[in-house]
């Protein structure tokens, strides 16, 4: 067993461990049941509107988060969520529903949508490639609320991809400057989806890459990184397929929260989905197709073998029968005492051997 095949078998041993400790508690019971890593839960404020934007950052609410004032959009990123503790602090600061702070805890969650009226509750996932090699692909759960005028984000971990949207925010003149919130959530869930597309094309050149081990030379590795290909592919579209229901929420729902202008954007990133969902559709039936080619390979490259050794078993079929004959014995056996028996004997079985091949290529079985 590989080293990656330990260490992933590890990590779902450590998640239902958790999983189990929460059977039976009641709902809303606040549990972390992601990988612990030791990481120090950070929290990052971004307040911005048309004229200005500030950043801070802290490793503790020391102060009401959920204070806005009127004229400023607020972004808060938290990023690790082992301290529980804290989770359930902000919680209380921008009243928070139980069963949001428990899916935020609990990061194995589908995407997901639920509206709770004053606020909308969102669950993404991240999705990445674990190395080169495509051995795994890797899931992080990103959980969204919207409210007015703010947005909360809370991710395991410290990542770079909401970098391009800080950026965003710190040109004086940008759009998002003059938006509200939803545009903000909508701006997020674009992102993940532009990140979506760059892994679809990297999985289609891994393909690509496969296919043509598999037309030249297909050998026990190039199944082994189709039965690879073929996870990562059901992974993939397991986290991307509920998207679509949960855009579809967002376009649907008659929310304060969500303006009208909103529904453009939201018909790009549905198109997005649909778009992303079609293509892991037909990469999924590619590798089925890749599948039955390996199969199909081996077993015409077995018939291939088979086919020879039965040809040279036939050949030698009546030459065994002419050596078999002769290697009787008998007394009253006339050729035994022929000077030309033997190199007779020999012509002959050539004879037959040559004639038995010219035979197999009239009947075109060689």
């Amino acid at each position: 067993m590989s080293n990656n095949s330990k260490s992933r078998r590890k990590i779902r041993n450590i998640r239902k461990k958790k999983s189990l400790q929460k059977v039976g508690q009641p709902p809303g019971t606040l549990t972390y049941t992601g990988e612990k890593k030791k990481r120090k839960t950070k929290i990052t404020i971004i307040d911005y509107n048309r004229e200005d934007y500030q950043i801070q950052e802290l490793t503790e609410p020391k102060f009401d988060l959920s204070d806005i004032q009127n004229t400023n959009i607020r972004w808060i990123l938290i990023d690790g969520l082992e301290n529980v503790s804290l989770i359930e602090e902000i919680g209380k600061q921008f009243n928070l529903h139980p069963l949001i702070l428990e899916d935020i805890l609990h990061p194995n969650q589908l995407p997901k949508f639920e509206d709770y009226k004053e606020k909308i509750f969102i669950v993404l996932k991240k999705l990445k490639i674990k190395n080169e090699d495509y051995e795994t692909i890797e899931t992080e759960q990103i959980s969204l609320i919207l409210g007015l005028n703010y947005v909360l984000t809370f991710r395991e971990q410290k990542s770079n991809i909401f970098d391009p949207i800080l950026e965003r925010i710190k040109v004086p003149k940008g759009k998002i400057r003059d938006m509200k919130s939803d545009y903000l959530l909508y701006a997020l869930i674009d992102i993940i989806i532009d990140n979506y597309f760059i892994l679809e094309e990297s999985l289609g050149d891994f393909i690509e890459e496969i296919e043509e081990k598999l037309i030249e030379d297909p050998k026990i590795e190039t199944l082994q990184a189709i039965y690879k290909l073929r996870k990562i592919v059901i992974d993939f579209k397991k986290s991307v397929w509920p998207m679509r229901e949960v855009v579809n929420k967002l376009q649907r729902e008659e929310s304060d929260l969500i303006g009208n202008e909103m529904q453009i954007y939201l018909r790009d990133i549905f198109d997005h989905i649909f778009r992303l969902n079609d293509s892991l559709q037909n990469y999924r039936d590619i590798v089925s197709g890749m599948l039955e080619m390996y199969l199909s390979s081996v077993s015409n490259k077995m018939n291939d073998i088979m086919k020879v050794l039965t040809i040279i078993s036939t050949i030698f079929i009546p030459l065994s029968f002419l050596a078999g004959l002769y290697g009787m014995n008998f007394a009253f056996m006339p050729e035994l005492r022929s000077p030309l028996g033997y190199p007779l004997l020999l012509a002959i079985m050539v004879l037959i051997g040559i004639g038995m091949l010219i035979f197999f290529r009239h009947k075109d079985w060689i």
